[in-house]
C-alpha cells in the first residue's frame, strides 16, 4: 500500500481498548504498556481505518510531516 499524505494520530484521552490495533492492516496501531494507542508513522498508510473503528473517536488524521 503506498503511503497517503495523512498519517493516524492517537489522542491522550485513548482508554487502551486495542481494537485500533486489531483493525490496522499494516499493524501500525500498538498498545504500549496498556496505557495508550501508539501509531508508527513509518507503517501507517493513512488508510482511517483505526479511526474508524475507534469507540472513544480519539484517533484522527492528520498531515503526514514531510509529506507522503
Amino acid at each position: 500500500m503506498k503511503l497517503s499524505p495523512k498519517v493516524a494520530v492517537v489522542g491522550s484521552e485513548c482508554v487502551a481498548c486495542g481494537l485500533c490495533e486489531n483493525v490496522c492492516p499494516r499493524e501500525a496501531v500498538h498498545v504500549v504498556a496498556g496505557i495508550r494507542a501508539q501509531v508508527d508513522p513509518a507503517r501507517c498508510v493513512g488508510c482511517g481505518t483505526c479511526a474508524r473503528n475507534c469507540p472513544a473517536a480519539v484517533i484522527s488524521l492528520v498531515p503526514r510531516k514531510g509529506g507522503a
